[in-house]
């Protein structure tokens, strides 16, 4: 049962309950318009985790069945806002998208909004007391997206990280009741080296459209050039450069790889199984030689599923110790 008692607010501005003009924006994401029964909101979100392709998984039968529909509301917000900031049917209304976006995220945690994201995001962050910061940090770092396409240092890149990978993270603690800082810390590294990991994935995508997720500073250090970056050439320099690109975020996922112990045992599994999925990217980017600028190396399903099989054993074998 939802609790009566209001949530915290954590710093929202206050908004007045009769204001319904929120309510009165078209949809930018093209939603119907409804009405939305909580219900039939949550099978919405429900859908668009099953029907998009990511490299880790997402609200998987490793978690609980009763927090899978919380997970998938925390993805379909976020995959969503993504989207105004990336897909093309957005150009020209990207900025639009995601204030409108965000004014609906403030509206939810004051009442209900028909719209199915955020009424059944409205019931996630009720149900297990979620602060609305992660979430904006989230839109923080989709508008970077919009003007920033380059990073000095990688340093930088991990300030970026923080608002566009990090909160993911934070959020899915929070629905597992998880709120130790030492636990986050470690979260952090692992969402980050995703994010990062999959910043070298798709370095045949970015690139030619002007993003380019290598630090200048690395750039300068292996002495690649810019013209043979933008060519796609995969020269020695650009190798040893994703080499040790490569094994800096290997580090990250081990730093972070602790989690996967002190967690519940079914975000144990999805956490282990993310973490392969990530480990895996980077080894497939490794066995095609760090030759990435012309073809962008993914998971398919009969990787995905051993994955899902190792991690099932490594927790089973884990359990048979008595360390789960």
């Amino acid at each position: 049962m939802v609790s009566a008692t209001e949530p915290r607010l954590y710093c929202v501005p206050a908004r007045p309950e009769a204001d319904d003009a929120d309510e009165r924006f078209n949809p930018p994401d093209g939603a119907p318009p409804g009405p939305w029964t909580r219900a039939n909101a949550y099978r919405w979100c429900e859908r668009m985790a099953a029907t998009h392709y990511e490299n880790f998984p997402v609200a998987s039968k490793f978690l609980p069945a009763h927090l899978r529909p919380h997970i998938a509301a925390i993805y379909a917000f976020a995959r969503t806002a993504d989207d105004f900031a990336d897909e093309p049917r957005f150009e020209g209304r990207r900025r639009e998208a995601l204030d409108t976006w965000e004014q609906l995220l403030e509206a939810c945690y004051h009442r209900d909004v028909q719209h199915p994201v955020f009424l059944a995001l409205r019931d996630t962050v009720r149900r297990h007391d979620i602060p609305i910061g992660p979430l904006k940090a989230l839109l923080t770092a989709f508008r970077m997206d919009l003007t920033k396409h380059r990073y000095t240092s990688f340093r930088e890149l991990l300030h970026y990280c923080s608002h566009s990978a990090n909160p993911v993270g934070q959020l899915v603690l929070f629905v597992h009741g998880h709120r130790d800082p030492a636990l986050h810390r470690f979260s952090d590294e692992i969402c980050s080296a995703l994010q990062i990991a999959n910043f070298l994935q798709d370095l045949s995508v970015d690139v030619p459209r002007g993003r380019i997720y290598l630090p200048e500073e690395d750039i300068l250090h292996f002495g690649v050039s810019h013209d043979d970056l933008l060519a796609g050439r995969a020269t020695t320099e650009f190798q040893e450069l994703m080499r040790f690109s490569v094994s800096r975020v290997r580090s990250m996922f081990h730093r972070g790889r602790p989690l996967i112990r002190k967690v519940s045992p079914g975000l144990s599994m999805e956490l282990d199984a993310t973490w392969r999925g990530g480990m895996a990217v980077l080894q497939r980017i490794e066995d095609l030689d760090f030759r990435t600028l012309d073809f962008r190396p993914t998971l398919e399903k009969r990787d995905m599923a051993g994955i899902a099989v190792r991690s099932l054993f490594s927790f089973g074998r884990r359990l048979w110790r008595g360390e789960a």
